[in-house]
């Protein structure tokens, strides 16, 4: 990993930490386990997973990797904590899910296989690294023409701040304390400039919300604090 890598080290060293708690569906990776089966619906909606060749920016432990593979997607996952990855490829050797992991920026994959992938998934990481333009550059660089890019966020509100942070880390506990840096969220303007900028086409936008009744998600038409963006690259012509 080169000096000049897009990455909070700190955000990473967090992560890196609770590593081993990745699969613990009762634990504090429970929200990630509880919004895969609609992270899925979505990629879904969108493309066929069989047979096709997907890289998952920010894998960490592999949740929505192995979910891709049993659907027949040929999975590649990158994480920047090793830690992370380890556990992955553990919990892949469990289940027999067919992924392969990698520890490299996705920065310098797009240099090393542009081009590459049917789809590109990259799901809550953009909030947490110093340069999320330039991510999402590289994914469109990963991406095939005609390919399909995803990626999931937080919205930069009061509102959000309200729900993601004082919600979700301090009255319902869903997320550990300091898990987010509200400063970092991201409006979807600022994800369409960055989609422009990268020459993605930006195809549609769904939201998430959480019923603290019902202890449910939902997609929603709603995108003021959860999100998820489909991306295309334009085919050549």
């Amino acid at each position: 990993m080169g000096l000049t890598a897009n990455v909070n080290e700190q955000e990473v060293r967090k992560f890196s930490d609770a590593a081993s708690r990745w699969w613990d569906e009762d634990g504090e990776f429970q929200p990630l386990h509880a919004i895969n089966p609609l992270r899925l619906s979505v990629i879904e909606r969108h493309m066929q997973l069989g047979g096709a060749q997907v890289l998952d920016v920010g894998c960490g432990g592999g949740i929505l990797s192995e979910a891709m593979a049993a659907r027949g997607a040929q999975v590649t996952g990158i994480d920047l904590s090793q830690e992370s990855l380890t556990v992955a490829e553990l919990h892949a050797l469990e289940t027999g899910a067919d992924v392969s992991y990698r520890c490299i920026p996705v920065e310098e994959l797009a240099d090393e296989a542009p081009g590459t992938f049917d789809a590109v998934t990259c799901m809550e990481l953009l909030e947490h690294v110093p340069d999320p333009a330039s991510v999402v550059a590289a994914c469109a660089r990963l991406v095939r023409p005609g390919g399909h890019v995803f990626f999931s966020t937080l919205n930069r509100n009061a509102r959000s701040w309200l729900f993601a942070i004082v919600g979700a880390e301090y009255v319902l506990g869903l997320l550990p304390k300091g898990t987010h840096d509200h400063g970092a969220f991201i409006r979807p303007s600022e994800l369409a400039g960055w989609c422009r900028n990268a020459a993605l086409v930006l195809d549609e936008l769904t939201g998430l919300t959480y019923n603290p009744v019902t202890r449910e998600y939902r997609l929603t038409s709603d995108v003021g604090v959860n999100y998820l963006a489909h991306c295309i690259r334009p085919g050549d012509d």
